[in-house]
């Protein structure tokens, strides 16, 4: 499609903007599901037409929507999301084990090459798949089911995996990343994972080195190397050069090393923007 467009999630629906390539005037469409908190919008590489949207409410619980013509109108789809088989325990915010309980799906990451193939980060953490652009989804268990899963934590905002990455020149390669367990890689399409902290370093757990126990926040990939990977942390801006094996800190002079949102410029792979808050409850730049 010609132009820019941006898809935005925020507490009250979701908007589509559209510019042309100057970016100087822009068209904003929205709110789409006005009243509802939306935590994830995103297109399908191999269909821009194709749109996938997470949906939630504490009054009508989770619904993903999907639209085939760019957002003018949407459908719900399957939003049944069922682990697979025993759900285990995780550990609770005072430490005492916790059963998994599904409550939303954090993230959506679709296929570079097929617009029914859709991955689901959700809370409490997993990583589901459909293939039948969102008409059932089947839980990839090896992550949840990791040995270190019993050892895994919520964050402040919930024990949820936000990030979900495709490696562009390898699509068995697949990224995650949750809060508060860390980062992990899946290098045969998501039937297992390991652990890929080495490197990170945080205070705030009993050994400040562990394998798991980080509070990753999100994770972003450079576009045209993508060993390259980017890491905002609950405290410290990270980069790895080998897909993530090792970490090291970039945090430089930065006014604050905290913050949420990571992203690398899709033309410009040499930049990476982030937004630095104050680490309190108020979370405002400092």
């Amino acid at each position: 499609m010609a132009g820019v467009r941006v898809l935005v999630g925020t507490r009250k629906g979701a908007f589509i903007l559209t510019a042309d390539e100057a970016r100087r005037d822009w068209t904003v469409d929205g709110p789409h599901f006005p009243g509802w908190e939306i935590y994830h919008v995103a297109a399908s590489p191999a269909d821009p037409n194709r749109l996938y949207a997470s949906q939630s409410s504490g009054w009508f619980g989770q619904l993903i929507q999907r639209s085939d013509d760019g957002g003018a109108t949407w459908n719900p789809v399957d939003n049944t999301f069922a682990y697979d088989g025993e759900t285990g325990t995780h550990q609770f915010y005072d430490g005492t084990p916790h059963p998994w309980e599904f409550k939303r799906v954090w993230h959506l990451e679709p296929s570079p090459t097929d617009p029914d193939v859709v991955y689901a980060g959700v809370e409490d953490a997993a990583i589901f798949r459909t293939t039948d652009g969102g008409k059932s989804w089947v839980e990839l268990p090896g992550l949840r089911t990791h040995p270190t899963g019993p050892k895994w934590a919520p964050g402040a905002g919930g024990m949820c995996l936000h990030t979900i990455l495709i490696d562009p020149s390898n699509p068995d390669r697949l990224y995650a990343a949750i809060s508060a367990a860390g980062a992990f890689r899946s290098d045969d399409a998501g039937a297992t994972w390991r652990p890929i902290n080495n490197g990170l370093h945080s205070l705030y757990i009993p050994d400040p080195t562990a394998e798991v126990g980080h509070c990753v926040h999100r994770l972003a990939m450079h576009p045209s190397h993508p060993q390259r990977l980017f890491m905002q942390k609950h405290w410290d801006v990270m980069r790895s050069d080998d897909g993530g094996d090792n970490w090291h800190e970039i945090s430089g002079d930065l006014p604050s090393d905290f913050g949420f949102p990571i992203a690398v410029h899709a033309h410009e792979p040499e930049t990476v923007y982030v937004v630095p808050i104050k680490s309190d409850a108020e979370h405002y730049p400092p």
